[in-house]
């Protein structure tokens, strides 16, 4: 296959990163489809516009999902890439691979696909870039029988599963996330093959609110591993970082801001305003804390997580397709995350919100776009939760109140009744 003129990619090789390009002309000496790649992306650069066609329909007998399909529009310039689909592979908790699979993995890349890979998609999956529709089922088969590896998901069902490192390298891992990752991708594995939810659904597991996954932000459901009891304390190690004994490391931004000043980079920088020193000891009021992790970071070696540990349940994130992006709204602030009980509570929030989600929502709505339709209230009484002032984004605009029929009919003077009750006036 010849090579294309492609003086705009050229420009790509130029600077100081690494280039896709240059990764894209090295493959091309052993698989000639990159060519055709190379030349395809210059046309469409040069022509403003994309030159894929819709995907459309391919994959593997009995899956639903799992390959994203790719069509050229001018096959007979690019016959090689008149067929490149993208393949997901189903990536393992925390992405700990070990070098043996991943040659094997690559090897049958090489046999079966253009040979290029993407370490790895947004969603979480490692994804192979390209191949023809005859090539699907083969490595379909070489996949799941000889290295037991499975597909990812893709289309309008639960996407791959994704995780940060949690407790195999991370001090402040509150949950095993992946023991829930693996847990769930396992339970959910005809959710992930077959797809049958008006929209993709992710879910993505921090294991602390430092949320190196950025589930709040990307995740349809994530679990933010948190603390209920107070933040613990060494006084000792306190009198350390104020005397300077330890760099300052500004939570770990840089080194260069000079003497630690507690005040300065840590109590000032606190959101809710919740520390202090008393002397020489440091104080937080607790009640007020949203564990936005500054402190932690910032003196690690005298805070610590509390030890009364679970997670956050977040709902409704989302990049931008109708409405635009937003993150995922606070729902359950508290759930146990215990493998004994196979993920008990998770699994029920989130059989709930599916059995709702699957009934009310519409065709390509997310979940956060249901709940910004129907509003907050209707879903916090849909998933049987009662409200609490930090589900409050703002006050309400509107002078209109509307009573539930229960509250009109006798119903407000129960209520008064057992509040004076329960508070003894």
């Amino acid at each position: 296959m010849p090579k294309h003129d492609t003086p705009m990619m050229d420009e790509l090789e130029k600077g100081p990163w690494p280039s896709f390009v240059t990764d894209l002309k090295r493959q091309a000496v052993k698989n000639d489809q990159c060519w055709d790649i190379l030349g395809q992306m210059e046309l469409s650069f040069r022509d403003k516009m994309t030159h894929w066609k819709h995907g459309g329909i391919v994959g593997v007998f009995g899956y639903g999902g799992g390959i994203v399909g790719r069509y050229s529009d001018v096959p007979e310039q690019f016959p090689g890439v008149a067929h490149f689909h993208t393949v997901r592979l189903n990536q393992p908790s925390s992405k700990f691979y070990n070098t043996e699979m991943l040659r094997k993995v690559c090897d049958l890349w090489e046999r079966r696909g253009s040979g290029m890979t993407n370490m790895h998609g947004s969603t979480g999956d490692l994804v192979l870039l390209g191949t023809r529709t005859d090539q699907l089922e083969p490595l379909f088969y070489e996949l799941t029988h000889d290295l037991n590896w499975d597909l990812g998901g893709s289309g309008s069902n639960l996407r791959t599963p994704a995780c940060c490192l949690g407790k195999a390298r991370c001090e402040f891992a509150c949950i095993d996330t992946q023991a829930v990752c693996h847990g769930l991708t396992m339970k959910y594995q005809d959710e992930i093959h077959r797809p049958a939810f008006p929209y993709k659904f992710k879910f993505k597991f921090s294991g602390c609110p430092n949320d190196c996954v950025a589930a709040i932000a990307r995740s349809d459901f994530s679990l933010i591993g948190t603390w209920r009891d107070n933040i613990r304390i060494n006084q000792a190690e306190v009198k350390k970082y104020v005397a300077g004994e330890y760099k300052n490391n500004a939570g770990g931004i840089s080194e260069s801001f000079g003497k630690f000043n507690i005040k300065k980079d840590v109590i000032n920088l606190c959101p809710t305003r919740c520390m202090w020193m008393e002397g020489e000891e440091l104080k937080i009021d607790d009640a007020e804390c949203t564990r936005c992790m500054h402190c932690i970071n910032a003196m690690p070696r005298a805070l610590r997580p509390g030890l009364v540990k679970g997670a956050s349940v977040m709902c409704g994130a989302k990049a931008p397709i109708l409405d635009g992006a937003q993150m995922g709204t606070m729902i359950v602030p508290f759930v146990k995350v215990d493998p004994d009980t196979e993920f008990e509570e998770v699994v029920f929030y989130i059989e709930k919100i599916w059995d709702w989600w699957m009934e009310v929502g519409r065709n390509r709505e997310r979940v956060g776009e249901t709940m910004q339709r129907v509003g907050l209230p209707t879903f916090l009484k849909v998933m049987e939760i009662e409200p609490i002032p930090q589900h409050v984004k703002r006050p309400r605009e509107n002078p209109y109140v509307f009573w539930a029929e229960e509250e009109v009919e006798g119903g407000w003077q129960r209520n008064v009744q057992e509040f004076r009750a329960k508070h003894k006036m």
